[in-house]
C-alpha cells in the first residue's frame, strides 16, 4: 500500500511547474509511504507521476515506483494485487518480469489485455498508468483504495488524498450539493466531494485521459440475481470455502500481518480464521473505553483472541486522547465522513503500526450480511403493516410479526430513532421510509441554512440508487437497503479505513471484500441472510463453531461506540464550545452558530449531530482557513516548512 499522485496535460503541452507540483503532492501524502519516494516525468512534461512507498511485497529496490515497464509504460500504484503469483505464471511468456512485485503484474496485464486487465485483478487498488498515448486510471471494485482528481486550467491532477490536490485549486470552497448529502447521511453518495472542484473516482470505475478528454466508465457492479435453488447449508459450505480462500490470499505478504479485533462478529471471525493459517502473525489490536459504563467491549475481543490463540494488544482511549488527536483525525480524513468510529480507529491503528505493517479487518460484513439495527427497525414497521393488512401469510416474507419479536431486544438503545421514524409517514413507500431512517438532518432544522443547499435533490439522488432495478430486481426490501449501504455507506467507511491506517504507515486489508465473496453473497435470498429479523443470521449460523458463544449470542454491539455525550457534556465541553465559538466569529456559510452552541451536550446518548457539525468546523479550520499555505507549496519552497 502506498500513495500515488500525478498530472497530465489535456493539450499535450507541458504541465506548468510539473517538477514542483509532483514534489508538493508527494510531500502531502508522505505519511502513506515512509519506505521510499519517487517521481517520473514524460518527455516534454506532458505527464508526470509521483509515488510514496510502503513496502509490503518485494521489499527490494526492484519494487520501486513509479515503475517503468520494459515497453516504456509508467505506473504509480497503491494497494495489493492478491493473485499476483497466478498472474505472473499466466503472463510470463509475454512479459519479462524484472521483479517479484505485484505492481509489475499490472503493467504486464495491461500490455496483454488493455483496459480489460481490470477483470483479471483480484485485490484492492488505485493506480494510474501512462502508456505514451493516454493515462489509464482505475479504482478497485469496492473503493477500498482511493483516487481523487481535479481538472484545472487544462491539466488533469490526481492523487490518493484530496489534500494533495488543494495547491492547484482556484479556491478552497465547500461544494453545496455535497454538503447537502453530508448533512443527510454524514457521507456523500456520488462523485462530488465536500471540496468544490475535486471529484472521486467511484468504486468499480476507471477513466482514461486522451485527446483532451477525460472519459469515466464503470467496469464492475454487483447484481442481486437471487439463487432460489439451493439450501442454507449449501450456501454456508460455499461461503466457508470462498472466505477461507480470500483470507489465504489476503495473508500474502513479505512483512508480518496482524488483525483489528473490535469485539464484533466480523473482525473476530476474520482474526480467528486467519490465525489458523501459517502466514498469520497471530497478533490483534483493540481500543477500549473504560470511563463510562456500556462502552467497554474488550471482554469480547479477549474471548475471540483466546479462541484464536492471538496475542491481543490493547489501548485505553480517553477524553484527553480525543483532545490531542481529533484535529489530526480530520486532517488525515481529508473531509468529515461517517461516525465517530474514525477516532478510535486512528488510535488503534497507531498502536498496531508499532508492531506490524499490515492488519486484517472485518469491514464490509454489515453491508453484505445485514448487521445494522436499522434493517430490523425497517422490518418492524413492515411486519406491523403486513399484520394489519393480513398480507404476511400470502408470500415469502423475510420477517413476520411472530418471528421478529424475539429479536427486538437489539433495539433497546434505538428507541429515539424508532420514535422519529414512526412520527411521520408511517407505512409509506419503502424508499421514503428508508431515507427517513438514515437521514441525519431531520433534527437539524435550525442549525443549517437550508435555503443555501438543495435538500430535495438529495432524496432524488438517493432514489436513483435505492430503486435501481439494474442491481436489485423485485426481491426483498432487505436487498434494496443493503445495496444502498453497500454502494454509498461502505465507500465512506473505507475512506475511514484507508486514512486512519495510512496516517500511521499501516496497510489495512479487508478479506470480506473479495469479489468472489461479495458476488456470491449477492445471490443469497434475504430470508437466509436475515432470517426472521436476526441480524447477520447467516454468518452467525454458518460460523457458530468458529466464534465464542457469548459473541454469537450478544445483542448489543454498537460498532466502535465512543462516549461523546459524556465527554461533550463534561470534560470536553469547553473545547467543543471553543470550536463553535470560532465558527461563529468566522461567520461560516451554511451554519447558524448560535443554535449549535445552545445545543451542545443535549443530544441522545448515541446521537451524531454534534459530531457531524464539529467535524465540519474543524475541517474548515484545517483546510479552508489555511488555503494560502497549500497554494504556497507550488509557488515557493514552502514544502519543507509546511506543518501537517
Amino acid at each position: 500500500m502506498c500513495g500515488i499522485a500525478g498530472a497530465v496535460s489535456l493539450t499535450r503541452s507541458a504541465v506548468p511547474r510539473l517538477e514542483r507540483a509532483l514534489a508538493a503532492m508527494n510531500h502531502l501524502i508522505a505519511h502513506r509511504g515512509p519506505d521510499g519516494e519517487g517521481v517520473w516525468r514524460e518527455t516534454g512534461d506532458v505527464c508526470g507521476l509521483a509515488h510514496r512507498r510502503l513496502a509490503i511485497i518485494d521489499l527490494s529496490a526492484s519494487g520501486h515506483q513509479p515503475m517503468i515497464g520494459s515497453n516504456g509504460s509508467a505506473l504509480s500504484f497503491n494497494g495489493e494485487i492478491y493473485n499476483y503469483r497466478e498472474l505472473m505464471a499466466e503472463l510470463k511468456d509475454g512479459w519479462d518480469f524484472r521483479s517479484s512485485s505485484d505492481t509489475e503484474t499490472i503493467l504486464a496485464a495491461y500490455a496483454k489485455w488493455g483496459t480489460d486487465c481490470l477483470s483479471h485483478l483480484r485485490g484492492m487498488f488505485a493506480f494510474a498508468l501512462w502508456d505514451g498515448d493516454r493515462l489509464f486510471a482505475a479504482r478497485d471494485r469496492f473503493g477500498i483504495k482511493p483516487i481523487y482528481y481535479a481538472v484545472i486550467d487544462g491539466v488533469f491532477y490526481f492523487a490518493s488524498e484530496m489534500k494533495a490536490l488543494l495547491p492547484f485549486l482556484p479556491e478552497i470552497a465547500t461544494d453545496a450539493d455535497a454538503l447537502a448529502e453530508y448533512m443527510a447521511f454524514q457521507y456523500t453518495i456520488g462523485e462530488q466531494t465536500l471540496f468544490k472542484h475535486i471529484h472521486t473516482l467511484l468504486p468499480g470505475h476507471a477513466l482514461t485521459v486522451q485527446n483532451g478528454e477525460v472519459r469515466v466508465f464503470r467496469y464492475w457492479d454487483v447484481h442481486y440475481e437471487i439463487d432460489w435453488d439451493h439450501s442454507a447449508r449449501w450456501f454456508g459450505d460455499e461461503m466457508r470455502a470462498r472466505l477461507s480462500d480470500s483470507i489465504n490470499v489476503h495473508l500474502r505478504s513479505d512483512v508480518p500481518v496482524g488483525a483489528y479485533v473490535s469485539g464484533g462478529i466480523d473482525s473476530s471471525l476474520i482474526a480467528i480464521l486467519a490465525s489458523r493459517e501459517e502466514a498469520s502473525g497471530r497478533i490483534g489490536f483493540h481500543g477500549k473505553f473504560t470511563e463510562f459504563e456500556g462502552y467497554d467491549e474488550s471482554a469480547y475481543a479477549e474471548a475471540a483472541c483466546s479462541m484464536g490463540e492471538i496475542d491481543l494488544r490493547q489501548i485505553e482511549i480517553t477524553a484527553n486522547d480525543f483532545r490531542e488527536n481529533i484535529e489530526n483525525v480530520i486532517y488525515h480524513l481529508d473531509t468529515p465522513v461517517a461516525g465517530p468510529g474514525s477516532f478510535p480507529q486512528y488510535m488503534v491503528s497507531k498502536l498496531a503500526a508499532q508492531h506490524v505493517k499490515v492488519v486484517l479487518g472485518g469491514q464490509g460484513g454489515d453491508e453484505i450480511f445485514g448487521g445494522y439495527a436499522r434493517y430490523l427497525i425497517a422490518y418492524l414497521e413492515q411486519s406491523l403493516k403486513a399484520a394489519i393488512d393480513g398480507t404476511y401469510k400470502n408470500g415469502n416474507f423475510v420477517v413476520t410479526p411472530k418471528s421478529i419479536i424475539p429479536n427486538l431486544t437489539v433495539l433497546r438503545e434505538y428507541k429515539p430513532l424508532i420514535r422519529q421514524l414512526f412520527s411521520s409517514g408511517l407505512f409509506g413507500p419503502l424508499d421514503e421510509r428508508y431515507f427517513r431512517l438514515i437521514d441525519r438532518s431531520a433534527d437539524m432544522a435550525d442549525e443549517v441554512d437550508w435555503s443555501s443547499v438543495d435538500r430535495e435533490a438529495v432524496f432524488s439522488r438517493f432514489q436513483a440508487i435505492f430503486n435501481s432495478e439494474r442491481n436489485v430486481k423485485k426481491e426483498a426490501y432487505f436487498d434494496s437497503m443493503t445495496h444502498f449501504d453497500f454502494k454509498c455507506l461502505l465507500p465512506a467507511l473505507l475512506q475511514v479505513e484507508d486514512r486512519m491506517s495510512m496516517a500511521h504507515g499501516l496497510e489495512s486489508r479487508v478479506p470480506l471484500l473479495d469479489h468472489s465473496v461479495v458476488e456470491f453473497a449477492a445471490t443469497m435470498p434475504a430470508n437466509i441472510k436475515f432470517k426472521g429479523g436476526r441480524m447477520k443470521h447467516f454468518v452467525k449460523s454458518t460460523f457458530a463453531d468458529d466464534l465464542p458463544g457469548d459473541l454469537v449470542k450478544r445483542r448489543d454491539k454498537m460498532g466502535f461506540p465512543v462516549p461523546l455525550k459524556e465527554w461533550f457534556s463534561g470534560e470536553l465541553n469547553g473545547m467543543v464550545a471553543d470550536i463553535f465559538q470560532t465558527q461563529k466569529r468566522r461567520h461560516r456559510e451554511f451554519f447558524n452558530s448560535d443554535v449549535i452552541l445552545a445545543g451542545i451536550g443535549k443530544g441522545e446518548q448515541f446521537s451524531r449531530k454534534t459530531w457531524g457539525l464539529l467535524c465540519l468546523e474543524l475541517w474548515h479550520q484545517r483546510f479552508h482557513d489555511r488555503a494560502n499555505e497549500y497554494k504556497r507549496l507550488i509557488d515557493t519552497d514552502a514544502a519543507s516548512s509546511f506543518a501537517a
